[in-house]
């Protein structure tokens, strides 16, 4: 119920930033982020797609920005949601001029790729006129030419070159405001170039494993990626990139989060993968329970275990807790026995008695923040 870790991540230390109402790095907790792929003059299916990321949790979404038609579009965008938005803007330091004008949380931009000196100044003078930090995004797809020839291929010490040189452009015009990402696909390559940078900089990184995949083999991809680094205490806030449904980057997120003890948000299911000594049908329960529940964002440990082998010993650690047995299931709550449920209606009833939980901590956490404002 609340069980400690075993083992302690310590955050590495980073300057703090804040993306629109966001803070990112320091002592706050790791965001998420995802990016929307509608086509951003459209606005009402861009709007439409960011609510449904803000719905799923989303902490900050990115917006590519690719022209001055984007810029205008962004700027409608911007007055309709409430989560923070960074634009993802290349080449054209007028299309990052514009969206500071309009509202952006944060610019995604290389210095490198703005082009002259005075072009990069107006840009960062823009940004700290505002409080507009800034993200220096590095790739292995698009690494420079220069960097190209010099490693003969892209590697974590190409990655980690070319983002010090996109940090000391802002170094030298004395902008300390930024974080950092070196993204590859191959997942050693980019653990490996996220170690060497979080050791040269004071700034928070922006950790991903970029084109990752779909939707499983990216999870697969992000989960070992990104565990190793946050589990070294590297990471201040992180994208799932998954040629998918944005909405399920956010969900890979927070679970990732969630199994490292970094964040708590939502429901925290332990569920048996079932054998033939279950009493019901673990993983259509499962399918329905989570289908139905994506909505509860109190944190809660819910345990749906069909036997009574590890049934009873997980069931007591949870909040909530269903060992299945013949011919009941027993249900634990806060880890006491609390009563016997057949397997007509089991889905209905455990729904019914996850909300009743979760309305309970909803009502005791908002009665501990009340007395710590007195």
């Amino acid at each position: 119920m609340n069980k400690q870790p075993a083992f302690t991540i310590n955050r590495r230390p980073s300057r703090k930033l804040m993306v629109g109402n966001v803070p990112v790095g320091g002592d706050a907790p790791i965001a998420v982020q995802s990016m929307t792929n509608s086509d951003t003059c459209d606005v009402a299916a861009t709007v439409a797609q960011i609510r449904r990321l803000e719905a799923a949790g989303a902490d900050i979404v990115r917006v590519s920005v690719p022209d001055m038609n984007a810029a205008e579009a962004f700027g409608q965008i911007v007055k309709q949601v409430s989560v923070p938005l960074v634009a993802d803007i290349h080449f054209d330091y007028k299309i990052a001029l514009r969206v500071a004008e309009l509202g952006v949380a944060c610019l995604r931009i290389n210095p490198g790729n703005i082009g002259r000196e005075d072009r990069v100044q107006a840009v960062v003078e823009a940004a700290r006129e505002r409080g507009i930090p800034i993200r220096i995004g590095v790739n292995a797809g698009s690494l420079e030419k220069d960097l190209q020839k010099k490693y003969g291929e892209p590697t974590a010490e190409a990655l980690v070159e070319s983002a010090l040189r996109h940090v000391e452009h802002l170094d030298r015009l004395n902008f300390p405001d930024f974080k950092v990402s070196v993204k590859a696909s191959d997942v050693f390559m980019a653990v490996a170039a996220y170690r060497l940078l979080a050791k040269q900089i004071e700034q928070p990184l922006h950790l991903g494993i970029t084109e990752a995949g779909g939707l499983r083999p990216g999870t697969v991809k992000s989960a070992v990626g990104l565990g190793m680094l946050l589990a070294e205490g590297i990471g201040d806030t992180i994208r799932i990139s998954l040629a998918a449904d944005p909405v399920e980057e956010v969900k890979v997120g927070f679970d990732i989060l969630k199994s490292l003890h970094l964040r708590a948000r939502g429901i925290n299911f332990i569920a048996c993968p079932s054998c033939s000594r279950q009493n019901f049908d673990v993983v259509s329960t499962m399918n329905a329970l989570e289908s139905r529940l994506e909505d509860l964002l109190v944190p809660l440990d819910v345990a749906v275990i069909g036997c009574v082998v590890n049934g009873p010993g997980e069931a007591r650690e949870a909040h909530l807790g269903l060992a299945g047995g013949t011919p009941n299931n027993l249900l634990y709550i806060d880890g006491k026995p609390a009563q016997k449920l057949t397997n007509s209606n089991l889905v209905d009833e455990l729904e019914r008695l996850i909300r009743v939980k979760a309305a309970e901590k909803s009502a005791q956490q908002s009665m501990l923040i009340a007395h710590s404002q007195l």
